[in-house]
């Protein structure tokens, strides 16, 4: 007995991504309130021979999330289901953002034990992407998740758990949005913690050579390498049994619109960067700096730039040779301009089929270029070389970020890939869920 539910799609919507580096004009853009509504979608895409891109918070820096067809933003599906206090382990719609899943879990003294900079992001975006953050201890963002329902092309609804549907458990976990719409979402959480923030003044000689002791140290550790120089700021957060908020990190206010300024500037001298990168580096991070908080008030920054992105995963042995290649790239072509901070962080290998970090510890290396006032910066030789680079070493690219890889190099790079590709093929055969870029991953 189908029930008709009249779902309305509304034109002439613009989705843009955060940094406005990505954007795309949908047929029907919906926001879905039930599982009936979205069958419904799904339906009338088929006979419209229509495509479907399921949305979160529009964070990714790349065009994952783009499509000219339908787009289902999951916003208003955001409920948390269930906390089991006994098992630890939260049970959410696929739309929540993270913003508003940690303060509810705040109240039930539960935390997510790892998060990401950003939490203007939806529960199964960030697991779609494979979100992460830092700690040799700790996985990617998907790794919390023990359970999640998925809706599939055919209007089906699928459990998967490490003991139900393994296979498509391991390949939903991270799924790139091209699975089906995930509905719901089980995390395993710990206990709720407080955080310990130390940055000090480093360099890079210092950190490469004493990577492991570093990694041994402190719990969630991460550095800032500033180019076209030696400076590095170290972080380290640790869990702590104080209380007691020490005031901001960073005064980011001050610093922000005056190094967009600079930036600006430098668009048209670019030899200004090195001497930029250094000048912020001395301003806001060469003194010690000392902040507690509640865990994800200390995960989370405010980021304020837009800005475009790439962040490759290596093998975890790979990261200085990696780094003092890059170093030396920028050094041996004076034409080539480098954003501070090439941000380097740590995560454990994991067995998820399309994570960054399958079956490998591994090291993340972020670079960025700015866009002062929205405009773009000359970037092209630098992303090429930093690509050169993360290749050579065997790296992995982060999939919500800008790439330039096809099927053949996923082919390369993921042993389990031609696995995660029948799943999709058996869960979507008609390819409903594509986009281009998807495409280019697939084809």
């Amino acid at each position: 007995l189908l029930v008709l539910v009249q779902v309305h799609g509304q034109g002439g919507v613009k989705f843009q991504n955060w940094a406005k580096t990505y954007g795309s004009s949908p047929e029907l853009y919906f926001q879905p309130t039930s599982v009936e509504e979205i069958r419904e979608i799904l339906e009338m895409a088929r006979q419209r021979d229509k495509r479907v891109k399921v949305v979160g918070g529009g964070h990714s820096p790349s065009d994952i999330a783009c499509t000219d067809d339908f787009m289902i933003q999951m916003g208003k599906m955001n409920r948390v289901l269930k906390v089991d206090k006994e098992k630890q382990q939260v049970t959410v719609e696929g739309g929540i953002f993270l913003l508003d899943l940690n303060v509810e879990l705040s109240k039930h003294g539960l935390a997510l034990a790892n998060l990401g900079a950003v939490s203007e992001v939806t529960a199964a975006g960030v697991i779609g992407t494979g979100t992460h953050n830092t700690g040799i201890k700790h996985g990617i963002l998907p790794t919390q998740v023990v359970a999640l329902t998925l809706l599939t092309a055919s209007g089906e609804i699928l459990e998967c758990s490490e003991s139900i549907n393994v296979d498509i458990f391991q390949a939903a976990r991270l799924h790139l949005g091209c699975l089906g719409v995930v509905l719901t979402v089980t995390f395993q959480c710990v206990p709720q913690f407080y955080l310990h923030e130390v940055a000090f003044p480093s360099t890079l000689t210092e950190v490469l050579n004493h990577l492991d002791d570093h990694l041994k140290r402190s719990q969630y550790f991460r550095f800032l390498w500033f180019p076209h120089s030696e400076n590095v700021s170290v972080i380290y957060q640790d869990p702590t049994n104080k209380a007691s908020p020490t005031g901001w990190l960073w005064d980011y206010a001050v610093g922000y619109y005056l190094l967009e300024f600079l930036l600006w500037i430098s668009t048209f001298m670019p030899s200004l960067v090195c001497w930029i990168n250094r000048f912020f580096f001395w301003l806001l991070f060469s003194s010690r700096v000392e902040n507690i908080n509640i865990s994800y008030k200390i995960f989370n920054y405010e980021c304020r730039f837009k800005q475009h992105v790439q962040d490759w995963a290596i093998p975890i042995e790979k990261t200085k040779e990696a780094l003092l290649e890059l170093k030396a790239a920028l050094e041996n072509n004076p034409k080539m301009v480098a954003h501070y901070p090439v941000e380097v962080r740590f995560a454990r290998g994991d067995e998820i089929w399309l994570s960054p970090c399958f079956q490998r510890d591994s090291c993340y290396m972020n670079i960025i270029m700015y866009r002062p006032y929205g405009k773009n910066v000359p970037r092209l030789n630098y992303w090429l070389t930093y690509e050169g680079i993360m290749k050579k070493y065997g790296g992995r690219p982060h999939w919500a970020k800008a790439h330039s890889c096809t099927r053949k190099d996923f082919e390369k790079m993921y042993p389990a890939f031609p696995k995660f590709c029948s799943i999709r093929e058996k869960l979507d055969p008609a390819g409903i869920f594509l986009n281009p870029y998807l495409e280019k991953v697939f084809y």
